[in-house]
């Protein structure tokens, strides 16, 4: 009787809807371009903690719209997304926002639809951009809530109507997806045996690795092998594979690099720090000519070297430094130009700064700011455009709060390190690890929490603290720092 009752609803359902054609993958793709324009990592290059965490997003969404592109998909699990949106100005939103003063603002959102259609209405909405292209593309899907449209509204059943025939109640489940938050346990309990399985086929690759990695540290007498972005292990293999295929065809132009670390990364060069950055993209022609330069590069790093003593000098004694993980990636040449720039502008203001008054103190320069500040660690962000002025007197004001601010973060890096090795530990895991934009301050609080928990999912694994959940194609299971 159910059964009768609801191929003739269905019926009149079909007769009622209006056809017309399905959004399609591709069709999403380009409803979306607004989207991606906005949240590339490629323009958020001077921002590499932004960058990264719309790289980890766009991962997670792309699985998600893939999904839903999946015959017969029909579960779904509602996935918390933060990005990054380059814009303007803010706009009245339920959305939790948060704007910076770099021109960008953070959007969090949850996606809970069944369709591309909803799904991709509500990326947009969520990131306050128009959904007038989308509304001409005549798709036949659940309206959203933004979309002005009586044409394909669905019939909404009174609640007796599933109440009688036993189906689900669409309003119903929605709400219920939403009120369900993610929680460490029950994400593990869903998750663990598709990253046992990631990581049993991944160990093979990681063992290849190891050994590239050893051989070639040794052949070439390297400091150290890395990788400017999360690449999977197979793709740091063929890239390790490329390295030693150049290395037995051309050995003699490999002779400089004793003691050097190598970065594979975007772009051929050496960085603001000294490493020699192999590009992923280009080809042994131009590895070779990186390689065959490097004489070059060494006198122009001392020179760098040389132009941050003077300007140390210039500056009471205080400390230029370049650190990694918090400025943008820079080529040797990038960096000696701002500093020269720097230099000469300091050169000019002549201040009058006491000699060593400053000693054991540390700075930074960012081309993307307008004003000094004081990070959490105790180093200065300094400006390139800064008033000099306006310098010498962020310097003088802060200049006490900075050596508190650098001896904590010795403190808190000893207990960082400490927690780590305990949790490690603890939870027998085989690498405890976090993405550079979680701070030690975050990671300290993430440790804690989790030695009060115990987690017998973990014997083993790969473990990442990040700031959202994912499983990574190796098997590394990511869980944010403030996890419930």
């Amino acid at each position: 009787f159910y059964y009768f009752i609801r191929l003739c609803l269905e019926k009149i359902l079909l007769q009622c809807i209006p056809q017309s054609r399905t959004l399609s993958g591709a069709d999403a793709i380009n409803a979306l371009r607004p989207f991606y324009f906005a949240v590339h990592p490629d323009f958020f290059g001077q921002h590499p903690k932004e960058r990264e965490v719309n790289e980890n997003s766009l991962k997670r969404l792309n699985g998600y719209l893939e999904n839903l592109q999946k015959p017969g998909f029909r579960s779904f699990k509602p996935t918390q997304l933060t990005f990054y949106v380059r814009e303007r100005e803010p706009n009245s939103s339920n959305v939790q926002e948060s704007f910076s003063a770099s021109g960008f603002r953070a959007v969090s959102f949850t996606l809970h639809t069944r369709d591309l259609l909803s799904t991709v209405l509500d990326i947009l909405n969520s990131c306050s951009l128009s959904t007038e292209h989308v509304q001409s593309l005549n798709v036949n899907s659940q309206p959203h809530k933004e979309v002005k449209s009586t044409a394909n509204r669905p019939i909404k059943w009174d609640k007796t109507y599933y109440s009688f025939t036993g189906f689900k109640d669409p309003e119903e489940e929605l709400e219920q997806a939403q009120r369900v938050e993610t929680t460490l346990i029950s994400w593990l309990d869903d998750n663990e045996a598709s990253a046992v399985k990631k990581l049993k086929r991944s160990l093979p690759l990681r063992k290849e690795l190891e050994r590239l990695k050893f051989e070639l540290s040794c052949q070439l007498q390297l400091s150290d092998i890395r990788w400017q972005r999360s690449w999977g292990i197979a793709h740091r293999c063929s890239q390790l594979h490329s390295l030693s295929r150049l290395v037995q065809q051309r050995p003699e132009v490999l002779k400089n690099v004793k003691g050097r670390t190598v970065v594979f990364t975007d772009r051929s060069g050496m960085s603001a720090a000294g490493h020699i950055m192999l590009g992923t993209m280009d080809v042994h022609h131009h590895w070779t000519k990186i390689f065959e330069r490097l004489p070059n590069y060494y006198k122009l790093q001392k020179r760098l070297l040389f132009l941050e003593d003077r300007i140390s000098q210039l500056l009471g004694g205080i400390q230029v430094i370049y650190i990694e993980e918090l400025q943008p990636l820079m080529t040797l040449e990038e960096y000696y130009e701002t500093l020269d720039s720097f230099y000469n502008k300091l050169c000019d203001s002549r201040l009058p700064f006491h000699p060593r008054s400053l000693r054991g103190l540390q700075m930074i320069l960012e081309s993307d700011r307008y004003a000094p500040g004081l990070h959490e660690f105790g180093h200065f962000t300094i400006p390139t455009v800064c008033d000099p002025a306006t310098l010498q007197w962020f310097i003088f004001s802060k200049a006490q709060e900075a050596r508190e601010n650098l001896k904590r973060k010795e403190e808190m890096m000893i207990t960082e390190k400490e927690l780590m090795d305990t949790s490690a530990e603890r939870f027998s895991l085989d690498r405890l690890y976090k993405e550079p934009s979680v701070s030690s301050a975050q990671m300290i609080d993430c440790c804690k929490r989790l030695l009060e928990e115990s987690l017998p999912y973990l014997q083993g694994m790969h473990l990442c603290i990040s700031h959202f959940y994912s499983v990574l194609q190796d098997g590394d299971l990511c869980i944010p720092w403030n996890w419930k």
